[in-house]
């Protein structure tokens, strides 16, 4: 005789639903026994039935193993609570960058001579010097890098008349 799906939903029949609390209870007490043997888990296992009697199945001390869940419930809170702040933490600095960026870019098509249109004369203003120093400061580097360059031509040349003598 094969059995069928049972629908999960309250037995209305007490009779039949105590029957059934029990085998299930010694079934999963069974499950639970085989588990901690067969896979060395600590296994604990609390079932209060519809009258409040007490079942219960450890594979080790019962007492050690709640306080074990509780502490693992606690360390499990606070690594939440801390992975929340910092993911919190996360979306301000990326908020933060994110306005850095819009600045940046607005800046940099300033310099670019777009969108000058909105501007006020002040902005333009401070445009303007910052370019300038900006190209003062290239200059500067250009010059250095052209006396670095005619030194070394300066040394090559004298190495070549050198060699030819």
């Amino acid at each position: 005789m094969a059995r069928g799906k049972i629908q999960m939903k309250r037995i209305e029949n007490a009779t039949s639903r105590q029957a059934t609390f029990s085998k299930r209870r010694n079934g999963l007490m069974k499950k639970a026994f085989e588990l901690s043997v067969l896979c060395d888990a600590e296994v604990a296992v609390i079932i209060f039935s519809q009258r409040g009697r007490l079942y219960e199945f450890s594979s080790s001390n019962m007492q050690k193993t709640i306080e074990r869940y509780h502490q693992y419930a606690k360390e499990d809170t606070g690594k939440k609570a801390s992975m929340e702040q910092y993911m919190l933490h996360l979306k301000h600095e990326a908020a933060d960058m994110s306005r850095k960026i819009e600045l940046l870019e607005a800046s940099k098509r300033k310099f670019l001579g777009q969108g000058l249109e909105s501007c006020s004369v002040d902005e333009l203003q401070e445009i303007s010097v910052q370019l300038e120093r900006s190209l003062s400061t290239i200059r500067v580097k250009k010059d250095q890098l052209f006396k670095e360059q005619i030194e070394q031509l300066k040394a090559k040349v004298s190495s070549l008349f050198s060699q030819k003598k």
